[in-house]
C-alpha cells in the first residue's frame, strides 16, 4: 500500500505543479481575489455554492470569511448556500437545478459575488446560479477543471484546474486556490496582520 501512497502523492504534485506552470491560472486566481477584496471593502458579500464535495469546499470558504482564516479580524460578509430548509423546499418545489440560483434571487445584489464550484464545470444547479448572479449586476469567480466548460464561458473570472480524470484531484487544486483566495483578501484589507 506504500506505493499506492506514493503514487498518490507524485500525482497531487503533478497537478499542483501543472498549475504553478500556467500563467494564466495563477494571474486569473489573483485578479479575483483583488476584486473580491475591493467588493468586500465597499460592503459587499460573497456567496458561494457547489455539488458534493464541492459544496463542502463553497461551505469551508464561506466559513474562514466570515468567521477566521489565520488571524483575529473583522468578520467578512460570506455565506454558502447550504441550508437544508432551503435547499429542500426549493428542491421540492422548483426542482434541484433552482436550489441556488433561487437564493442568489432572493439575498444577490450588485456589488456581490458568487464563487461557483463545478469539478465538471457543467453542474445545471450552478450554472443556473451564475446566471441569477449576473442578472443581479454580481461578479462570478468560476472554480472548475474542465478547459472550455461551460462554466468557464459564462463567469467573470474563469480559475481552471484541470488536474487528472478523476475529481479528488481538481478538488485538491480547488481547496489550494480557495486558500489563496481568503489570503488575497486579508492581505489586501488587513495588511497589518501580514506584518
Amino acid at each position: 500500500m506504500e506505493s499506492v501512497v506514493m503514487a498518490s502523492l507524485r500525482e497531487a504534485r503533478q497537478a499542483l505543479d501543472a498549475m504553478l506552470d500556467n500563467p494564466a491560472v495563477v494571474a486569473a486566481v489573483a485578479r479575483a481575489g483583488s476584486a473580491l477584496a475591493k467588493a468586500l471593502d465597499a460592503g459587499g458579500r460573497v456567496y458561494s455554492c457547489g455539488n458534493g464535495g464541492s459544496m463542502c469546499d463553497a461551505m469551508h470558504f464561506a466559513e474562514e470569511l466570515s468567521g477566521r482564516y489565520r488571524q483575529d479580524r473583522p468578520a467578512l460578509g460570506a455565506a454558502a448556500i447550504s441550508d437544508v430548509g432551503h435547499l429542500t423546499c426549493v428542491g421540492n418545489d422548483y426542482g434541484y437545478d433552482r436550489v441556488f440560483a433561487r437564493y442568489v434571487e432572493g439575498h444577490g445584489r450588485a456589488g456581490d459575488f458568487l464563487l461557483a464550484i463545478s469539478t465538471s464545470g457543467s453542474s445545471p444547479s450552478v450554472l443556473n446560479a451564475v446566471a441569477a448572479a449576473r442578472a443581479r449586476g454580481m461578479q462570478v469567480i468560476g472554480l472548475h477543471g474542465r478547459p472550455g466548460s461551460p462554466l468557464a464561458q459564462i463567469c467573470d473570472f474563469d480559475i481552471c484546474t484541470p488536474a487528472g480524470a478523476f475529481a479528488d484531484r481538481v478538488q485538491e487544486c480547488h481547496i489550494k486556490v480557495i486558500h489563496i483566495l481568503i489570503e488575497i483578501v486579508e492581505r489586501q484589507l488587513f495588511p497589518r496582520n501580514y506584518a
